[in-house]
């Protein structure tokens, strides 16, 4: 009868010793989780940015292009960014042909390049509103969309005939690789094809040569009009100010867009991305004359058509 009580005891204290073992596997098990859950993820490097960027194309964009590359160089010293003006199929052209980085282009490459523009990512990063520029002195703000292609086609050469001066009209146009001039002749020609004048490759230019021409007439972005050596005209009462181009009153307005060759580069994207970052779309849109693509109340497409948003 000893013996049986000694044999349960025995047990009895097996059965203890592996409970015990039990919990305390457990409880090492939990505190190890416990540690492992307090450590703290390692924190990633930012990788520095460096290396150079070529962008080409519009000059209507330039001033605000360049300005935007001038601030994203401070802020990534490493990185070079190069500027170049030409107009809006200089730089379709170029980055399809991969001769740069980044096409600026006033219009949708649809309509420059249709049979490559398949191959090119767009980026729209801002507005664009534009109208026709005079010299101070030919003496209208105002001018009916009529009249206006009667001025650029020829009709009428003297603006006496629309109240201003006795002044013989001096036309001044763009390029036929121009952006501007195609989104002039699109919206505010109605297609129709200037006469002949004056042409020169650079907005600046244009400003330059209407500002120091007795009845000289071309077109600009808003972008242009920083002080009062040419003046914006009004188109049948409607003026040429942001809020009328968001609204869909104001008609000669376009995308600012800037085309990569496929996806970005690695310098290309971040450069894009910063394009669209409340410092520019805020900021220095409207510093330089531009409209973010967010304030829009009306978008169009590649053949032109106008909707609300």
């Amino acid at each position: 009868m000893k013996s049986l009580k000694k044999l349960s005891l025995l047990t009895l204290f097996a059965a203890l010793m592996v409970i015990m073992a039990a919990c305390g596997g457990s409880a090492s098990t939990d505190k190890k989780e416990e540690n492992t859950s307090k450590e703290k993820p390692k924190t990633e490097e930012v990788k520095e940015l460096s290396g150079s960027l070529v962008i080409s194309g519009s000059s209507a964009m330039q001033p605000l292009v360049a300005a935007a590359a001038e601030e994203f160089m401070a802020k990534n010293p490493k990185v070079d960014i190069q500027v170049n003006a030409g107009g809006s199929g200089t730089g379709l052209s170029q980055v399809s042909e991969g001769s740069v980085q980044i096409g600026n282009s006033d219009v949708f490459a649809e309509e420059k390049i249709p049979d490559k523009a398949s191959e090119l990512k767009d980026h729209k990063v801002a507005v664009v509103g534009m109208t026709a520029a005079v010299n101070p002195k030919v003496g209208i703000k105002d001018i009916k969309k009529d009249d206006l292609i009667k001025v650029f086609t020829g009709k009428i050469t003297n603006w006496k005939e629309l109240g201003g001066k006795d002044q013989k009209i001096v036309l001044v146009n763009r390029p036929d690789s121009s952006g501007t001039r195609a989104i002039f002749n699109k919206f505010a020609l109605d297609g129709a094809t200037p006469a002949e004048g004056v042409t020169e490759d650079s907005s600046n230019t244009v400003k330059k040569i209407i500002s120091e021409t007795d009845g000289a007439i071309g077109y600009l972005a808003f972008s242009y009009f920083t002080d009062d050596t040419v003046t914006p005209l009004a188109i049948d009462g409607v003026e040429a100010t942001a809020e009328n181009v968001q609204s869909g009153k104001f008609p000669v307005w376009a995308y600012q867009h800037s085309y990569t060759k496929g996806e970005p580069t690695e310098i290309a994207k971040a450069f894009l991305d910063y394009l669209m970052s409340d410092d520019v779309q805020t900021t220095l849109l409207k510093e330089q004359g531009y409209l973010p693509v967010t304030k829009m109340k009306v978008e169009r497409d590649a053949e032109g058509k106008q909707k609300n948003l």
